[in-house]
């Protein structure tokens, strides 16, 4: 019989305190515990290091599309799926916050969730959010996705979709990829239109929110509409 390899008695000694003090381990320990569960027999410390430093930081990470993370020499679909589920787990949680509360009353755990969802991608999305009568979630939808740096908002889609939803109104959502959520004078000009649109329509603009990196701008509380 073979002696263990070093990386099996690192990896007990990771989960032991994975087990107790999570908090206390670096996001490259993490990283590695995560891949290891997926690839039980390699030393995953190198991999979860060279992961980090490829993306930025572990919200970057997880957040990677699959083919980004298939380019990184010695990450199959295996530890892939692991980064994935990270991700989709965190996102249902923070979702969870206010699937079934008036999101008027859970904006701050909305802008928990957008953060996540939105902040760390690098290209250009909008997303309207349609709400009913109690200002409660309808549908969460990807309207347009655009270049790194834009992306095109259809007014009459917008509304047309209200129509059909019942929606009584809409949040717009959008993420700045250059990490600044200030609004563009483009931004400003489109919102506007979509308010008087959906105003003559009986459908009220809750707001537009932009949201660049960890941070975000709100044009209701910027007084923008």
């Amino acid at each position: 019989m073979g002696d263990t390899p070093d990386h099996v008695g690192h990896r007990s000694r990771l989960r032991a305190r994975l087990l107790d003090d999570a908090e206390g381990l670096a996001d490259y320990e993490l990283v590695e515990y995560l891949l290891a569960l997926a690839i039980p027999r390699r030393d995953t410390k190198p991999l979860a290091k060279a992961l980090l430093r490829e993306f930025g930081s572990l919200a970057q990470l997880v957040s990677a599309d699959p083919e980004s993370l298939r380019r990184v020499d010695g990450l199959g679909d295996s530890g892939i799926a692991a980064l994935k589920i990270v991700q989709a787990t965190g996102l249902r949680l923070l979702k969870g916050e206010f699937r079934d509360k008036p999101l008027l009353s859970s904006w701050d755990a909305l802008l928990d969730w957008l953060r996540a969802d939105m902040g760390p991608i690098d290209v250009e999305r909008v997303r309207i959010l349609y709400l009913n009568s109690r200002n409660m979630l309808i549908r969460d939808e990807l309207a347009s996705e655009g270049s790194i740096d834009q992306s095109a908002i259809y007014v009459r889609e917008v509304i047309k979709r209200a129509l059909e939803l019942g929606a009584s109104a809409i949040i717009l959502v959008h993420n700045h990829p250059s990490g600044s959520p200030e609004p563009s004078r483009q931004d400003i000009a489109i919102t506007r239109e979509i308010a008087t649109a959906a105003s003559n329509l009986g459908i009220a603009l809750h707001d537009h929110s932009i949201i660049g990196g960890s941070d975000y701008r709100s044009f209701r509380a910027m007084g923008l509409i």
